[in-house]
């Protein structure tokens, strides 16, 4: 019984370290990947957005569809910039 709660307290708190440890990992390694893949996200949409809206299928329902996720999208990339800058800025 003890050596079981023994086994079960040092398994959860290897895997809480595991876990921080990925989380550490990510916000390291991962936020500059994120960026790449939103700002290509964006062009990707808004590239569909312009040669869709020279077509015969463009409708209103279409643009709103459209516009619904670039505009989170057109706000992360300026928060991205944003945060360059202020990193060049005061580093």
């Amino acid at each position: 019984m003890i050596s079981s709660m023994l086994i079960t307290s040092a398994m959860s708190t290897t895997s809480a370290m595991s876990a921080t440890s990925a989380v550490t990992m990510f916000a390291q390694v991962g936020v500059p990947e994120m960026s790449i893949i939103t700002v290509i996200c964006l062009i990707a949409l808004l590239s569909c957005s312009e040669i869709l809206s020279a077509s015969k299928l463009w409708n209103k329902r279409l643009s709103m569809m459209l516009n619904l996720a670039i505009m989170p999208m057109a706000l992360t990339f300026f928060s991205i910039i944003l945060f360059k800058v202020m990193d060049v800025v005061f580093s």
